[in-house]
């Protein structure tokens, strides 16, 4: 099979702390319509297709033109929706792509170098970007840590790539704080997966770091299956989500200032 790609937008309207979220206003817009946009626009994938459990998000969304498939309600997790719509597919294809519903600042640019990362190399199982703070952004996330701030998460790999930990701490730990050369990573919460990969995943239970953490990536090294991290630029973009619906003032604010990604 030649190697392709496609993106699934995993989408629920029954979040506790944000019901309806997808279909939530910004700056004139849907939520989830921007992101199916945002996945729309990246060149590495062929097929866009937006995975709910929900039909009237799905006759929304089909009104702007998206694939989408009802999934099943049980499906504890993005990735467990991410692998059943990849079972279901009538097309197949070899890399996955779980393009969170709420990540409406994701360049389409970052999405491109994962992909392109898994199709250039077919050891690659799983992979995910991360950007290296510096400047201001660095500071203002080291500041945000010392409040005990749980809000983004850091990585740390291996000379090849491959990810070692993951951490909403910051890490890795720094003696020197004003060091020059202090190297962190923020992890950006959106993933790449190979077929066989994302069905093992999704069988695999939680494990003890990833209780802690609440971090679900982590399942996957608990398991021994290794992550690429891909260094990517946001080229003076913002990066940000919707978890909470204080969050959609904010990044209206990020809109205005920036101009629209598309």
């Amino acid at each position: 099979m030649s190697e392709s790609a496609v993106i699934v937008i995993p989408a629920r309207m029954a979040s506790t702390r944000f019901p309806n979220k997808p279909m939530a206003m910004i700056a004139g817009k849907s939520m989830i319509e921007r992101v199916w946009r945002l996945a729309k626009a990246v060149k590495s994938a062929s097929d866009v297709i937006i995975a709910t459990d929900d039909k009237k998000l799905k006759d929304f969304a089909e009104g702007f033109g998206a694939h989408v498939m009802l999934t099943s309600p049980e499906c504890a997790t993005g990735t467990d929706r991410v692998a059943e719509a990849a079972r279901r597919m009538a097309k197949k294809h070899t890399v996955f792509f779980s393009f969170q519903g709420d990540a409406v600042l994701t360049p389409p640019w970052v999405v491109d170098s994962v992909l392109a990362a898994m199709l250039e190399d077919k050891n690659v199982v799983m992979a995910t970007p991360a950007v290296l703070l510096s400047g201001n952004a660095l500071k203002e996330f080291i500041a945000s840590k010392k409040t005990g701030s749980s809000s983004g998460t850091t990585v740390t790999f291996d000379r090849h790539g491959d990810a070692l930990y993951f951490s909403k701490a910051l890490i890795p730990f720094c003696r020197d704080e004003d060091s020059p050369k202090r190297i962190v990573f923020r992890h950006i919460g959106l993933y790449g997966y190979r077929e066989k990969t994302l069905e093992h995943l999704s069988k695999l239970p939680e494990g003890p770091f990833e209780k802690s953490e609440k971090l679900e990536q982590l399942r996957a090294l608990e398991n021994g299956i290794p992550i690429r991290v891909v260094q990517v630029d946001y080229k003076g973009r913002t990066h940000g989500s919707v978890d909470r619906p204080e969050d959609v003032s904010v990044i209206e604010q990020v809109i205005a200032r920036e101009g629209e990604l598309l």
